[in-house]
């Protein structure tokens, strides 16, 4: 029997089994066990549309992923998630491989610039281990989602399509081992260490094992996160979750804050279910700072502070609503595009979802940024005045697969 090369990669994943045609009638097919029997693909298309009241979109607002989309159409991501989720048994393993593309995946720190450091299109790819220690200890080791902050690099998993700022302060992406054990359906614990603090090029070093001379083995981060979650004897409140974080790190080079440069990060959030059905109120705090090795100074601080709330009316109807403030000489300084001199900001943003079609996150939003520190840096021409207000309305539509 001649069994050409497209038969036999379907054979190699399982889908044909290689019967000969002569004994078809009496043999059952024999599927070939691979370790894809078990891994799903899953992932979605981010699109908005975007207009700017007003004229001139030279500077527009420095939260993440609003550069570049003023008064236009906008393709923002394409994700494909790769997974293999662990079982049951005391010695699971798995895997997750997640590429994304478009402006969205190159604005996260550390796919900027194309191909920096062999990270775009990775996202995250880790593999996945159970160690049967008490009630289990799980393991990722590779490339994996910041622990820290309210508000996911995936829109469709935040009740607003933009971001908070303190999304914007906050590390994406690590690269490291992060441990995870669950005490009780009440309380979570992650620990872990990375290569760096603030997201870099796939195993980047820490500037400070570079610039200093130093050890790399003796430079690395520290992430953890400790989970809560009310029980279903708490009534009205059972859902509601408490979490609280703290990093500390260097980051790699060329990476804002710069060279050698240590980060602390501090965060606080929650959601608490109400007495009002399908009401939710959240809140969430980042505290960054850090600290110039070369010199001892502090290089600048900065804190953001926001409120949620969210309401489904109907299955398929959902208001959601964020009020944020966010303050400090770091935030103006991780901007390319803002005067360095911008420090003090108010936002409000309003979020109408409808679920019309299967599959589909349709959201109209609004949201306006107001700067308080007396100066104007939003919005402006070359050579032209710029305001102290950002206004934005948009429209999202996202499949997700």
């Amino acid at each position: 029997m001649r069994i050409n090369k497209w038969t036999l990669g379907l054979a190699a994943v399982g889908l044909v089994s290689l019967v000969p045609a002569s004994r078809a009638e009496d043999a059952k097919p024999v599927p070939l066990n691979t370790a894809l029997s078990s891994t799903t693909i899953s992932g979605y298309v981010d699109t908005s549309m975007v207009w700017n009241p007003g004229s001139g979109n030279n500077n527009p607002a420095p939260y993440a992923f609003n550069a570049g989309k003023q008064d236009g159409f906008n393709l923002d991501s394409v994700d494909i998630r790769l997974q293999k989720s662990l079982d049951d048994s005391k010695w699971a393993a798995g895997y997750v491989a997640e590429l994304m593309f478009g402006p969205d995946a190159t604005a996260i720190e550390g796919s900027g610039g194309g191909i920096a450091g062999g990270t775009y299109p990775i996202r995250q790819a880790y593999v996945e281990l159970r160690a049967p220690l008490g009630n289990g200890l799980d393991f990722e080791i590779g490339r994996w989602d910041n622990l820290i902050g309210y508000e996911s690099s995936d829109s469709y998993k935040n009740p607003n399509w933009t971001r908070s700022y303190g999304y914007s302060l906050e590390p994406t992406e690590h690269t490291g081992i992060l441990a995870t054990y669950k005490f009780s359906d009440m309380f979570t614990a992650q620990l872990g260490g990375a290569d760096t603090m603030t997201t870099g090029p796939i195993n980047a070093r820490s500037t400070s094992a570079t610039a200093l001379n130093g050890q790399p083995e003796t430079a690395k981060t520290l992430v953890s996160l400790l989970s809560f979650t009310a029980p279903d004897s708490w009534g009205f409140v059972k859902g509601s979750s408490l979490y609280a974080g703290l990093d500390w790190g260097q980051g790699p080079a060329n990476v804002p804050p710069g060279d050698g440069k240590s980060r602390a990060h501090l965060y606080l959030g929650g959601t608490l279910n109400t007495p009002v059905k399908d009401l939710t109120l959240g809140g969430a705090f980042d505290y960054v700072t850090h600290e110039d090795e070369l010199g001892g100074l502090d290089t600048g601080h900065a804190y953001a502070v926001a409120g949620y709330l969210s309401y489904k009316i109907t299955d398929k109807l959902t208001l959601n609503g964020r009020a944020e403030y966010s303050d400090g000489s770091y935030l103006g300084a991780t901007s390319v595009t803002v005067d360095p001199g911008f420090h003090e900001v108010f936002a409000l943003t309003g979020t109408v979802q409808y679920s019309l079609w299967d599959n589909v996150i349709s959201r109209l939003e609004a949201r306006w940024d107001r700067a308080l520190d007396g100066g104007a840096p939003f919005g402006g021409t070359a050579g032209g005045p710029s305001t102290k207000n950002e206004v934005l309305i948009a429209a999202n539509i996202i499949y997700k697969f």
